[in-house]
């Protein structure tokens, strides 16, 4: 059986899913938390051809691709192409997220003390990879070389308070947002209103760990980008040494079920093993979308 709940009923950051079984339905009352509902898995992704569609991207006079921005923008396309994992749970109600939006670090520089700085894009369906590669660009700039972001404002002003009166407040904001009212202004940057957190952790040449969930906020994906490890595989019934990089993925369970999430892991591992057929001729694109970029 299917439930139908409330209709017309929507957050500032989504609209109630109101056709969905009931078993999807029950699911936030009786798993309440998102540290409960979370399923690990892990993908491992022969990038070979990803690593040559780069350097000719790169090659063919493209602004500088990096693999991590090629992973960011699979995502989104996933995202945008399988629209059931843009779901998120908030006050026992299950909502389908208005846009794509991804939260990603960038550490002020490459030092054990150096403060991390959250990013958080919107992205469009359809979206040249010339104008995200820009516009990360600026923002990786930005985040470095700015003063304090609006998160880290609103978290000092939440930290000038005495600690009971602190608790109130942050009970407060979570009762808030459980129903649907919290003012944007304090979610528009906050990374864990997002449709999924990317940690590269292949950037430091480390390997991918699995990361938990946040019961704050309502980002219900996490994913972790390790580093390419030469790895022996069988291919083409012989063992072949491959370049493999690791996707460690964290996902809350009430919003959609395994099937449909395996699948839409399964589609970025296709178009991550396979950029060619999905994204076309590297130097095309990079024509195509530096026109576009001039326009």
């Amino acid at each position: 059986m299917r439930s139908r709940l409330h209709p017309g009923a929507r957050r500032r950051d989504g609209r109630l899913v109101t056709d969905i079984p009931d078993e999807r339905a029950i699911m936030p009352f009786i798993m309440r938390r998102r540290t409960e509902s979370t399923v690990y898995f892990e993908q491992l992704v022969d990038i070979a051809a990803a690593q040559d569609w780069i350097q000719r991207w790169n090659t063919a006079g493209g602004p500088h691709l990096s693999l991590f921005v090629l992973v960011l923008h699979e995502v989104a396309g996933m995202l945008h192409a399988r629209p059931r994992m843009n779901r998120f749970v908030a006050g026992r109600r299950l909502y389908q997220r208005d846009g794509v939006h991804l939260s990603f670090g960038a550490m002020k520089e490459f030092a054990d003390n150096a403060p991390l700085e959250m990013i958080k894009r919107r992205f469009e369906p359809h979206e040249g990879l010339a104008a995200v590669i820009n516009d990360l660009d600026g923002a990786v700039r930005d985040a470095r070389t700015s003063g304090v972001a609006e998160v880290d404002k609103e978290m000092r002003l939440f930290l000038s308070l005495p600690a009971p009166m602190l608790d109130l407040a942050v009970s407060v904001f979570h009762w808030l947002d459980a129903r649907g009212v919290l003012p944007s202004t304090l979610t528009r940057s906050d990374p864990m209103y997002s449709s999924a957190v990317v940690s590269n952790l292949g950037s430091l040449k480390t390997d991918a760990a699995f990361h938990h969930l946040y019961e704050h906020g309502n980002c219900p994906l996490f994913l972790v980008v390790g580093r390419v490890r030469p790895t022996p595989v069988v291919h083409d019934g012989q063992i072949r040494i491959r370049p493999i990089l690791p996707l460690r993925w964290t996902f809350d369970e009430r919003i959609e079920d395994g099937l449909y999430a395996a699948r839409s892991a399964e589609l970025l591992r296709r178009r991550l093993e396979d950029p060619l057929d999905h994204l076309g001729v590297p130097e095309d694109a990079a024509r195509r979308d530096l026109a576009a970029e001039a326009l």
